[in-house]
């Protein structure tokens, strides 16, 4: 044994398993810490150098926060003395650690969702895979050039965090939120893959550098969708061209994803951005960028956000949260409820806290992109990239309805056909998915709906037979009259919002049916999706 050594002790903590030393300035030797302990002997340490030396409890696989910090500076002969140095555990920031690895692997509402790398090893200093990247087991953090994912920076807010849970938040547990794709106990959820790329709140210009290594680690890792809250202030960049010179390490990056094949559903990656929150008349690049789908945000009143930008670039609108039309005092009920780390001051110690933005309206479409894409994988189908982001770019509600008058210190006006196609429908994207086209109706209002969209250039040329609709689906509308044919359009009432199937059947061909010794035409059934959609429920929901 080289150097000084010190000997160190703590007191146990309940359920742990083993225990994780850190050591600043690292020693040149450490032995195995692996095996349940209450000691630690670290070897190799410099005389007269001062060392900070912390612990944290390892809980069902899972590391709580850290100890308080001995500061030790051997000098002399080593200390081989038993326990002579103490460590201590603050209860409270065991608990908290807990909280917060629930969020990342161990908890209840994202453990079962996170990517996983099982060819490595939590906190190694080997790259054990062989992938470039050491400790890489839930992703990569970018900034310190860690597998650990860290929060610990006076400017950090748990963003990323947040944008997790809207994704990936397990369902149907009891336990905090429900999410867009976070699947159930039954049903495996989207997997999120965590990769930093800012430390604190602040974009710096390493950020391209960072997010450029991320995508690309991304790609080889097996993403098929980059969910990206962050990019540019509107108007850094005022075309594709001036992007691509500007951040072109950036842009071949995601140049680099897209081209991926890592999911049999779909032709290439799926890139979603962010449109900024400038309240500017133009996305933010890189979401601007022609080949990346860019969101816009929509507040509960189903109205634009103030903050949101809009134009040119923008494709497509979700529900991003408005703290200015909250009821409450703290100005939160109209934001995003979602997961954050515990451990950050302003949630004191809570597991979920609210948050707004263009970032919070983002993961509502990856989220929505996930479902589609696995969906597409049960049923067999196939997509090309341009194929599927049509289809996420069509499954839309309208909003261009709503946009008229004003909302405090905005002109609706503004920002018709500048919010993107409309706001994201999951429904239709699964039934695009599934090749069932979709019927939207407005609840509350006793409609005649067109048949052209549905049967063509037929739909004036056809016999109409009957309408059907199954009590159970009339009941999920709201539907108390049995939908009918009246003068070549399907009549429909629904009093609730939600979704149904319906199928029309009528003649080609004729008035009546042919057959046997009668001539005549032939019998032809279309099925549709039913949407019906109000602008707010009367719990205060999105639609």
């Amino acid at each position: 044994m080289s150097g000084s050594s010190i000997s160190i002790s703590w007191s146990a903590v309940d359920e742990a398993s083993s225990y994780d030393v850190d050591v600043k300035p690292a020693p040149t030797m450490e032995n195995d810490l692996s095996v349940p302990t209450n000691y630690a002997f670290v070897d190799g340490l410099k005389a007269d150098v001062e060392y900070s030396i912390r612990v944290a409890a390892r809980i069902n696989g899972a590391l709580t926060s850290y100890s308080n910090v001995l500061k030790v500076t051997p000098s002399g002969a080593p200390i081989i003395a038993p326990a002579p140095h103490v460590l201590s555990f603050d209860e409270a920031s065991v608990t908290l650690g807990r909280r917060h690895m629930r969020h990342y692997r161990n908890g209840n509402d994202l453990k079962n969702n996170m990517w996983v790398n099982e060819g490595e090893v939590y906190r190694s200093k080997q790259d054990n895979d062989g992938n470039g990247y050491k400790g890489d087991v839930y992703g990569y953090n970018f900034v310190f050039d860690t597998g650990v994912i860290s929060w610990d920076d006076v400017s950090d807010t748990g963003h990323g965090t947040h944008v997790a849970g809207v994704i990936a938040a397990q369902n149907n547990n009891g336990i905090g939120i429900s999410s867009i794709a976070g699947g159930n106990a039954d049903i495996p959820g989207v997997k999120i893959m965590s990769c930093q790329i800012f430390s604190g709140n602040d974009a710096t210009s390493g950020a391209i550098t960072t997010s450029a290594e991320a995508i690309k680690y991304a790609a080889d890792n097996g993403a098929a969708i980059i969910q990206c809250s962050f990019g540019s202030k509107a108007g850094t960049y005022t075309s594709d061209s001036a992007y691509e010179r500007g951040s072109g390490v950036q842009y071949n990056a995601i140049k680099y994803f897209i081209e991926s094949q890592n999911c049999d559903a779909v032709g290439g990656g799926v890139v979603i951005f962010a449109a900024g929150n400038d309240a500017t008349a133009m996305s933010g690049y890189p979401g601007a960028y022609h080949d990346y789908i860019s969101v816009t945000s929509f507040s509960p009143d189903y109205l634009p956000a103030y903050y949101t930008n809009y134009g040119p670039g923008c494709n497509i609108s979700a529900p991003g949260g408005d703290y200015k039309i909250s009821a409450d005092a703290a100005k939160t009920y109209a934001e995003v409820l979602s997961t954050v780390p515990s451990e950050l001051s302003e949630y004191n110690g809570a597991d979920y806290g609210f948050m707004q933005g263009t970032s919070m309206a983002c993961p509502h479409v990856s989220g929505v992109a996930a479902l589609g894409l696995s969906y597409a994988l049960e049923k067999g189908k196939k997509f090309t990239l341009d194929e599927f982001k049509t289809m996420i770019l069509t499954s839309v509600n309208d909003m261009e309805t709503y946009l008229d008058g004003s909302k405090t210190g905005l002109v609706l006006a503004d920002y018709r056909k500048k919010m993107g196609t409309g706001s994201i429908d999951a429904y239709q994207l699964l039934m695009q998915v599934e090749g069932t086209p979709c019927l939207r109706a407005k609840v509350g209002t006793k409609q005649l709906v067109a048949l052209t969209k549905y049967f063509g250039g037929s739909a004036s040329n056809l016999t109409y037979l009957r309408v059907e609709m199954t009590r159970e689906n009339m009941d999920k509308l709201g539907i108390t009259e049995a939908p009918s044919i009246s003068y070549g359009k399907l009549m429909i009432h629904c009093t609730k919002p939600g979704v149904a199937k319906i199928s029309v059947t009528a003649i080609a061909g004729g008035g009546s049916v042919g057959g046997g010794s009668s001539m005549g035409g032939q019998e032809i059934t279309k099925e549709f999706a039913v949407i019906a959609r109000a602008t707010e429920n009367a719990n205060g929901g999105w639609l």
